[in-house]
């Protein structure tokens, strides 16, 4: 081993085409880099290369040196000698796909344990043998299990959710039977599903773990920015540390094989006696808040947060960031982070600073995108 890394941290294993412009997440990734591992990237993304890079170098900011463009997992098998860093450590759309085949070859406890509390369902079971606290919820391996769900004592208004979803794709509240019912015929009749009650959540936490020699560890919480039921980026630091609510199932998937980093969505509600913490769902994968966490990380910076922006523009050399690019003498600042997005008029940005730094630098560069 040379001690250096692959990235492959293209998405489309694992999502919904709903999401625009997926196809180009793959760059999220460059910013955890080093200069002498390598990185897969879409080769659309190869415009943007020259400018994400300069921006990188202007802040201080260590990346790969080394894009390979092309995003298949048949380059994994060309760099032996790299460990390789993937989104989801799995294929988790095609089952007996070459793709699944080397996850399997590779690690199959680790393969395992992903597909295992990939599933909601799964994750719901194994917190209800754990004691972890969770919303009230019913699973079912398919809809005719739920043909009689008007006679159960279900609380409204709830979520059916697919035991597997991504982005929130497929999720649908309902607020009486009736809505239930007409979100079910929105869903293929045969696939696992649940029905959960609704937590009125004071915040939603990310808790994301990491796995290191065998032993896993707290990486960072931080609160959730949410649009519906979509994610919308994060932010850091965060008053809630509810590691204990988590412990005995990141302890549980280190123990079954899991690697690397992987997360858990966690509920918070205040109530009188204090604040109940429910454990959501386990993302056993990088996410949303993994790219910020780790430039963060990098560059020693102590309060940002993660958001995603539209703009006009479909190219970085179009954005001008001048005064805005972040400044690791004052600590404050822009950083990209889903660049190659831009391509679809999107981008994935870090802000640094207080939260008023945070609030300025946001309403700044929304002017500045158009």
């Amino acid at each position: 081993m040379t001690g250096n890394r692959i990235f492959n941290h293209d998405i489309m294993h694992c999502t919904h085409d709903a999401v625009v412009g997926n196809y180009l997440y793959s760059g999220r990734v460059l910013g955890m880099s080093e200069p002498d591992d390598l990185i897969q990237l879409h080769p659309d993304l190869k415009s943007q290369w020259q400018a994400v890079t300069a921006h990188y170098n202007n802040i201080g900011l260590s990346h790969s040196q080394n894009p390979i463009w092309d995003v298949s997992f048949q380059q994994l098998r060309q760099y032996p000698d790299y460990e390789p860093s993937v989104f989801i450590f799995g294929d988790a759309i095609h089952d007996h796909s070459e793709d699944d085949d080397w996850f399997r070859d590779r690690n199959q406890d680790w393969q395992d344990v992903v597909e295992f509390i990939n599933s909601k369902n799964n994750f719901i079971r194994l917190a209800e043998e754990l004691n972890v606290n969770i919303p009230l919820t019913l699973c079912a391996d398919n809809q005719a299990q739920f043909k009689n769900h008007s006679n159960i004592s279900f609380p409204y208004p709830c979520y059916l959710k697919p035991a597997v979803s991504v982005d929130g794709v497929g999720i649908y509240r309902c607020a009486n039977s009736d809505e239930l019912d007409s979100a079910m015929a929105k869903l293929d009749k045969n696939i696992p599903l649940q029905l959960q009650q609704e937590i009125v959540a004071d915040k939603f936490l990310n808790l994301q773990y990491e796995v290191k020699k065998e032993q896993v560890e707290p990486l960072a919480a931080t609160e959730q920015i949410l649009d519906g039921f979509a994610h919308q980026g994060n932010r850091y630091p965060t008053a809630y540390q509810p590691w204990e609510l988590t412990e005995p199932m990141a302890q549980w998937m280190t123990q079954k094989g899991m690697k690397g980093i992987f997360a858990f969505d966690v509920a918070t509600v205040e109530t009188e006696d204090g604040i109940d913490y429910f454990a959501i769902e386990c993302n056993p994968r990088f996410n949303g808040a993994s790219y910020p966490t780790g430039i963060a990380q990098k560059l020693n910076i102590n309060s940002w947060s993660s958001e995603n922006f539209t703009t006009k523009y479909r190219s970085l050399d179009d954005i001008d960031l001048n005064g805005l690019e972040y400044n690791r003498t004052t600590g404050t600042g822009v950083i990209l982070v889903n660049w190659g997005s831009i391509l679809v008029g999107k981008l994935g940005v870090l802000l640094a600073g207080s939260i008023t730094q945070q609030d300025e630098l946001r309403k700044l560069l929304k002017q500045r995108l158009g």
